[in-house]
């Protein structure tokens, strides 16, 4: 496996990951009545927010898509549907952020249409992953030659490069971290809220 290739499952396995979590934590709000911890779902959002948006689609496309749709011009099709997918995900997200501050500021009466918001957007994003793992990928390493993969590597690689000075990659990692630091178990190592 190519090293772009495995930076992008890692990718996707970390956003799963706090996907699984926001779910799980809405889940308890809503089946057993837990109170909400909106710092968690900030922190969540937050990440689920300006992770892919900010460092992992805008590499897929100026790197891997542009470098496939060079090789091969009949993925051309499959391309632009992932990119729409981009695209309609910022949309579900921008729902998702209106959906939460709602919540916040309304309380309990809008905790389910904030779960339902969550799931929306986490059945949607794993479609997508799931896509770009069975289809893009799959093509890619068919298309790509070394050069093509080494050039993917780096820009992934990039965003923890010192220098380029700051280390978004790495800020992310530790916003990942805190999340695990603050969440409950069983997704999390956080202490589980009494009451």
């Amino acid at each position: 496996m190519h090293e772009a290739e495995r930076i992008i499952r890692e990718e996707h396995r970390s956003i799963a990951a706090v996907l699984h979590g926001l779910i799980f934590q809405m889940r308890e709000v809503t089946g057993r009545g837990a109170p909400p911890d909106f710092k968690v779902l900030k922190a969540m959002l937050d990440y689920i927010v300006s992770f892919p948006e900010q460092l992992h689609h805008p590499k897929e496309e100026e790197y891997l898509f542009a470098a496939l749709r060079r090789r091969d011009p009949q993925a051309a099709g499959m391309l632009a549907a992932l990119e729409a997918e981009h695209v309609t995900g910022d949309e579900l997200i921008r729902a998702l952020q209106e959906s939460l501050l709602a919540y916040e500021k309304e309380g309990a009466v809008k905790a389910q249409a904030f779960r339902e918001a969550v799931e929306e957007y986490a059945d949607f994003h794993w479609q997508h992953m799931r896509r770009e793992e069975d289809e893009l990928l799959p093509w890619a390493n068919k298309a790509l030659t070394s050069q093509d993969w080494e050039a993917v590597g780096r820009a992934f690689k990039e965003n923890d490069d010192p220098l380029f000075g700051i280390k978004p990659k790495e800020e992310f990692e530790r916003l990942f971290s805190r999340i695990v630091e603050i969440t409950p178990p069983p997704i999390g190592l956080g202490s589980p809220t009494h009451h």
